[in-house]
């Protein structure tokens, strides 16, 4: 923060105090060990013309949101995380746009870079991919595909995404990709960021029993890049009872 102690005298003038009080004591949780309570009470004081504290109350919802828009005023604790830079884009389906929020988005059915491991045997290419429907945080993402080509709706039903690295509830393993998504990052930015980073990643494994599909993915893939035809979403496998509902949360 800027240092301004010296322009105190001249320019600003003491109009509220906060105190801070905390409670010590613990508590027992549900396997009986002691654990800190730690409850947070905080007083407001506004300050007189002397420069004394006075009608001490409790912090009230106004002075809180008060104080909230200082801080997001202040420089250095700025932060657009999330924040669309014009009208929201059409394919968000859902945005959380807290300081741990997350982003819901739909991509339609279109032809895909896709970068493969040597081992695979799956030639790197383009290839016609389903409609898919992402989630994304500053940390994780998860990834579903879609039937048809129409903008989904809260029931519209989850399919497994057919792709490599993928657990069967749809988190993506990002192996040694480094994301870099900070507090700055606007909403567009976001969506582009999380979309290359799965794209320009190299499939390499599956992950646990789940099949992402009802044939073996290598072949699936081998022929979608050789052939370029539009990807077979007959051979989706559907996430069992899983709608677009209930991603958000």
């Amino acid at each position: 923060m800027t240092n301004i102690s010296e322009q105190f005298n001249n320019q600003f003038a003491p109009v509220k105090a906060l105190l801070i009080y905390q409670n010590q004591a613990t508590q027992k949780d549900s396997y009986g060990y002691e654990t800190d309570k730690n409850e947070v009470y905080v007083e407001s004081y506004d300050i007189g013309k002397r420069g004394q504290p006075i009608n001490a109350h409790p912090l009230s919802t106004v002075e809180m949101v008060s104080l909230s828009k200082l801080f997001q005023s202040t420089e250095e604790l700025k932060t657009n995380y999330l924040k669309p830079k014009g009208l929201l884009p059409a394919n968000v389906l859902y945005l959380d746009a807290q300081a741990e929020g997350y982003v819901v988005w739909h991509t339609p059915p279109m032809k895909a870079e896709l970068f493969f491991v040597p081992d695979l045997q799956i030639p790197i290419g383009g290839a016609h991919i389903p409609a898919m429907v992402w989630k994304a945080s500053k940390n994780s993402l998860n990834v579903y595909a879609l039937k048809g080509k129409s903008k989904p709706n809260a029931n519209t039903p989850l399919y497994h995404a057919p792709y490599f690295n993928i657990y069967e509830s749809g988190n993506v393993c990002m192996g040694t990709v480094q994301i870099v998504i900070d507090r700055f990052t606007r909403l567009e930015d976001f969506i582009s960021k999380w979309e290359a980073y799965f794209f320009n990643s190299y499939f390499s494994h599956t992950i646990g029993s789940h099949s992402g599909a009802q044939v073996d993915l290598v072949s699936l893939w081998q022929q979608q890049v050789a052939t370029g035809k539009p990807f077979p979403t007959e051979l989706l496998n559907k996430h069992h009872n899983l709608l677009l509902k209930n991603l958000i949360k």
